[in-house]
């Protein structure tokens, strides 16, 4: 059995380097005590690295990424430093679509003790995965689209064989997720099938595979209702499947619902690479002051650790994942440790040590 994984580090900007070494430090520790080995390679990318070099994501960086068991990357992008076009510095974005990342996943979770926006009934618990296809989609034309005086054009695009993966890999998700209890076997396809030609394109492809899962139930709904259903009855979902933009929208809208972008974990997964990323952004208003929130990296780490294990077959690593997920729940809901975005006073180094603890004692 491999026991030695070699995975890219993408620092980040703003917040993203102070996030990323407390993250590190916790994953050096399991590795440690695991038994197993996790060799760090730094990645240079991003708005600063832009703005020194005029490179957004150097050749070297993406042959570590090709090369690496899995990727570990930190908020990108500064508001202030843009392309000539005027849009952000996204490698992320260039990342999903150069490894063909297709399934971003995105955890929306509340567990006892954390707090919500949500008004809770009693005995409700809310555990859903979001997949959102990342490499297509209204995203196809990024950078690219048709600008004149007048009007402006981005092209949606959705593919046959990309839809396909996308719906095997949900499929199989609430497959797993049945299996360990944590769902009803559940997959809905989101999309705006009553109005454009592509969703219902969408929609048919999703048909079309759900035939090949007896084992599992599905359903669909419009992106539109999603949205209020996610506030009305977010308890009632197991696995939703959408297109990139509705994704975009709707992750936010999950993590709304756990607390904030500061508790939201992600990762983007394709058939022989993955990244795993916190779903915030690089909040340079605050960066350099050892106050930012280490939690959804800490999340994204564990989730790592997790789909690496699987894949690899090594338990003890998906042990340990599930393990960091876990103790870094117990802080959330315990609240004593928390950063002020979450209502608390904790500094960043602080939060994460709550983490540390919290598997010493576990």
């Amino acid at each position: 059995m491999k026991d030695n994984f070699d995975i890219a580090v993408f620092h980040g900007d703003g917040i993203g380097p102070e996030i990323m070494a407390p993250t590190l430090d916790i994953l050096r520790d399991l590795a440690s005590l695991g038994g197993y080995r996790l060799s760090f390679h730094d990645c240079a990318a991003g708005a600063a690295h832009y703005a020194k070099t005029g490179e957004s994501l150097p050749a070297m960086s993406m042959q570590t990424a090709r090369q690496s068991d899995a990727i570990l990357l930190s908020a990108m992008g500064l508001p202030s430093v843009r392309y000539k076009d005027g849009t952000e510095i996204s490698p992320q974005i260039e990342l999903r679509k150069a490894l063909n990342l297709f399934a971003g996943v995105r955890p929306v979770r509340i567990f006892p003790g954390q707090k919500t926006p949500l008004n809770m009934p009693e005995g409700r618990e809310v555990d859903f995965v979001l997949i959102r296809e990342s490499t297509e989609g209204l995203f196809h034309t990024q950078g690219r689209g048709e600008v004149s005086q007048n009007e402006a054009r981005e092209t949606l695009l959705i593919t046959r064989e990309t839809s396909e993966l996308l719906f095997r890999f949900a499929f199989n998700l609430a497959r797993e997720r049945k299996a360990a209890g944590r769902g009803k076997g559940l997959v809905t396809c989101v999309d705006k099938a009553n109005v454009f030609r592509a969703f219902a394109f969408f929609r048919e492809i999703f048909d079309a595979q759900a035939a090949n899962y007896p084992d599992l139930q599905n359903d669909h709904a419009y992106v539109d209702a999603m949205a209020l259903w996610f506030v009305q009855r977010p308890w009632d979902f197991d696995v939703l499947v959408t297109e990139n933009m509705f994704g975009d929208i709707l992750s936010d809208l999950g993590a709304g619902l756990m607390g904030g972008l500061g508790v939201a974990p992600s990762a983007d997964i394709g058939l022989h690479h993955a990244v795993f990323q916190p779903c915030h952004g690089s909040a340079p208003d605050i960066a350099g002051q050892g106050i930012a929130n280490p939690l959804a990296m800490i999340l994204s780490a564990a989730m790592m650790l997790e789909w690496l294990g699987l894949r690899e077959g090594h338990a003890r690593m998906a042990a340990d994942g599930a393990q960091l997920r876990d103790a870094t729940e117990a802080v959330i809901a315990q609240g004593d440790v928390l950063t002020g975005d979450l209502g608390g006073s904790a500094r960043t180094l602080e939060a994460a040590g709550a983490v540390s603890a919290a598997l010493k004692g576990a």
